[in-house]
């Protein structure tokens, strides 16, 4: 039997999504997003609304970051989206986050956060959806299993439980993606 609890914006998992920016005066701003994804091949869509201050950095500045908030900075990357830089100009630094400049975009990289997608303003879509190009994947060699690649159970992401209103660990591997479903051929 299955309960039915009408139109919800839940969907599992959301990412939780730290997206960086430097306003006019070349200051470093974090925002919490759960509302963005891959887009295309190379691309990345953030839902983001028009009054955030990282949205009006975005598009005078051309670029974006998208860290990807770990378990070990839950309580950090919640503040971020629970404050507004439009009120709290220094909330990095309340945060505990340093940053450091993309060598690939004007935006910046969260030190803490140990992997990045740098991304360039493509196009801000008619629904107000910020589309960004991916011109680099950055990520400390903390993260990277023996084969050199990211490792899911190392980098610890979390996600966002619109339901409970929690954060979920991910990193778990329950299979093999373009292999197991082979057994039903």
């Amino acid at each position: 039997m299955r309960k039915n609890f009408g139109k919800k914006t839940w969907m599992y998992p959301l990412p939780v999504l730290i997206i960086g920016s430097y306003d006019e005066e070349g200051a470093a701003d974090a925002m919490n997003a759960a509302w963005g994804g891959i887009y295309d091949s190379n691309q990345v869509m953030l839902c983001l609304s028009e009054g955030h201050k990282t949205t009006q950095n975005i598009k005078k500045r051309g670029a974006f970051t998208v860290s990807f908030a770990d378990a070990a900075h839950v309580v950090e990357a919640d503040y971020v989206g629970i404050v507004s830089a439009n009120d709290v100009p220094d909330k990095l630094e309340k945060a505990g986050f340093h940053t450091v400049k993309s060598e690939y975009v004007d935006a910046p990289i969260i030190e803490e956060l140990p992997m990045a997608l740098e991304c360039k303003l493509l196009k801000v879509n008619e629904d107000g959806c910020i589309i960004g190009e991916i011109v680099n994947v950055s990520a400390d060699e903390s993260i990277l299993g023996e084969n050199g690649m990211v490792d899911a159970a190392k980098l610890q992401a979390i996600s966002f439980d619109p339901v409970n209103n929690a954060y979920l660990k991910l990193g778990e591997k329950v299979g093999n993606a373009f292999a197991d479903g082979s057994q039903l051929k």
